[in-house]
């Protein structure tokens, strides 16, 4: 007997690699997911503007990765002490113009030369719901909670989601012929708008989604939002905040899309590295003992095996967590 049901996946025409890099934008389940990525040591970056959730800031940050702009000081404004920009996220905001101009500028150029040698991006919607500033008729990346009578609150349509989306995406795949493009939408919850336009605006997502995956074959859908609607309807998978993914949410989204997209040929060295991140979280009641020392040495051993079998690995924080533990002999 069948006691919940269970998402069905096709399976991708691509998969990850760990000589791929990969580019991971958008709401915070972008970041959860990156985070993954990182933890098993792929090449994976995430949100060089800070956390974004419509379509439109994602394609506004993407086209400022694909041009020569810089970030001018009229480009900020001040407000309550701060210093900020309506394409970062607050995480870029501080009191000095001249510090958050030169971390603005500095990120930019990092994720430029980083989506040039991009394999997959990843991109994950949150809200089709978008703040546009009364006053240059834009969308905002983020309020940073200036007064909502200066802003104008409406919904994005799926038409104009894919007409603005869309040529952009086409002109990445022009210029990287060998990127993919996986696109999701969050399983958060944007309760805040209410439950009723919450479900609105995923659904716009959805639909919006689906017409760009059936467009092109470079284009493609890993289905976060429906594993959580439908797969785990349950609060129990739930963080405190009855919004978020708990930890065991997160952890099985992971594992099918672990199943689905990494090289299936590399799962052997994924173990070793999860093997290896165990080790590490390891704490020993007496770090000068000779069994812990015997440890220490072992798991210095099995890096480097892991580093010869996959030399573009970045092991060095693993190497240098138990080298500082190591006692000269």
């Amino acid at each position: 007997m069948k006691y919940k049901t269970s998402i069905e996946i096709s399976p991708p025409s691509f998969n990850i690699s760990y000589k791929d890099y990969i580019l991971s934008i958008g709401s915070c389940f972008a970041q959860n997911m990156a985070a993954q990525l990182q933890n098993f040591y792929y090449h994976a970056s995430v949100n060089p503007f800070g956390t974004l959730y419509n379509p439109i800031s994602i394609r506004n940050s993407l086209g400022l990765m694909l041009n020569n702009y810089e970030f001018q000081s009229e480009d900020l404004f001040y407000h309550k002490g701060l210093w900020n920009s309506f394409q970062h996220h607050s995480s870029f905001s501080a009191a000095n113009p001249t510090r958050v101009l030169e971390k603005i500028n500095i990120e930019l150029v990092k994720s430029r030369s980083r989506l040039e040698e991009t394999k997959v991006l990843i991109l994950t919607f949150g809200t089709s719901w978008v703040y546009e500033l009364k006053k240059t008729n834009k969308i905002v990346s983020n309020c940073h909670k200036l007064s909502a009578n200066r802003f104008k609150r409406r919904k994005l349509s799926v038409k104009e989601i894919i007409d603005k989306l869309g040529p952009l995406l086409e002109y990445l795949k022009q210029k990287l012929p060998g990127i993919n493009i996986l696109l999701t939408v969050s399983p958060i919850r944007h309760l805040k708008d209410g439950f009723e336009e919450n479900q609105i605006s995923k659904s716009t997502l959805i639909l919006a989604v689906q017409e760009m995956v059936k467009s092109a074959s470079y284009i493609h859908y890993f289905p976060a939002y429906e594993i959580m609607m439908d797969d785990l309807r349950d609060y129990r998978y739930y963080a405190d905040d009855m919004i978020h993914p708990s930890n065991l949410a997160v952890e099985y989204i992971w594992e099918l899309f672990s199943k689905y997209y990494l090289n299936e040929k590399e799962d052997k060295l994924r173990q070793s590295l999860k093997k290896l991140n165990k080790t590490i979280l390891h704490r020993s009641f007496n770090p000068t003992s000779v069994a812990h020392q015997n440890f220490v040495k072992q798991q210095l051993k099995s890096i480097e095996r892991i580093q010869k079998r996959a030399p573009t690995l970045n092991l060095d924080k693993a190497k240098k967590h138990f080298l500082a533990q190591l006692i000269d002999s």
